[in-house]
Parts: structure tokens; sequence; C-alpha cells
């Protein structure tokens, strides 16, 4: 099941929140997201991602590691500590492919791992499987 049938099966248009400081890569993503019938909320740096998820309330964010300002492991760090954002599921996503990355990226908060350049079909299932997840707890 792709995500947009996830969605349109819950009657719900999820909110993810995008943390990505290179704005070309963002577009991108936003736009595959968007076409998978996603609403997109966009961050380019790690502070502007712990406000606009303190804000906006996403239902998923997808966190780029390698941020100015405040790395993605921090700022997963800081979101975790806030109790409403605790359930809320986190895609950690990086070009650092090495265990040791995944390891810190998971002791971080992140409740899964994808690799750049991103592949959108592992993407779109890593997002359905957590949001389905979320929604049955």
């Amino acid at each position: 099941m792709s995500t947009s049938e996830a969605g349109a099966k819950s009657g719900a248009r999820y909110r993810i929140l995008l943390v990505e400081d290179v704005a070309d890569v963002r577009a991108v993503v936003r736009a595959v997201l968007e076409s998978e019938g996603y609403e997109v909320i966009e961050a380019g740096d790690g502070v502007s991602a712990v406000e606009a998820a303190l804000r906006e309330r996403p239902d998923a964010i997808l966190m780029d590691m390698s941020l100015p300002r405040l790395d993605g492991y921090r700022a997963t760090k800081l979101i975790r500590q806030e109790p409403e954002l605790r359930g809320v599921p986190v895609v950690a996503c990086t070009a650092l492919n090495r265990w040791e990355w995944r390891g810190k990226s998971i002791a971080a908060g992140c409740d899964a791992f994808v690799t750049k350049p991103i592949d959108f079909a592992q993407l779109s299932s890593v997002l359905s499987q957590l949001l389905a997840r979320r929604r049955a707890s």
C-alpha cells in the first residue's frame, strides 16, 4: 500500500515536517511527498526544525542529520523532550551510511533511518509503516 493509499483509507492528510538544509534537495523531496498526498512543512536548520515541530505538531518528521545551527541528532533529542511530540515518528535522513551513524540516530530518538540519495520507494514504505503504527496506538 502506498502512503497516499494509507492516507486516503484513514481519511487523514498527514503532515510531514521536512528538515533539510539544501534547498534543491528540499524541493525534490517536497514534490515527491506532496505527490504521495502529504502536506509538507519545511525547515532548513535544526533550530527551525524544533520550532516548527512545536508550532505545527506534524504527524512525522523527516530529519536531515547534518544541519546548520543545530544538528539533526540534537534537534531530535530536543523534540523528544516535548511530551506532545514524543510519539511523532522521526526518520533520520543522511548520506552517512555507516552502522555507527544509524546507531547514533536511533540513540537520538529516531524511529527509522534512510540514506541519501533517497530511495523514494523505501521512504514511502517507512513512512507508511510508522504512520500506521502511530494511528493504531
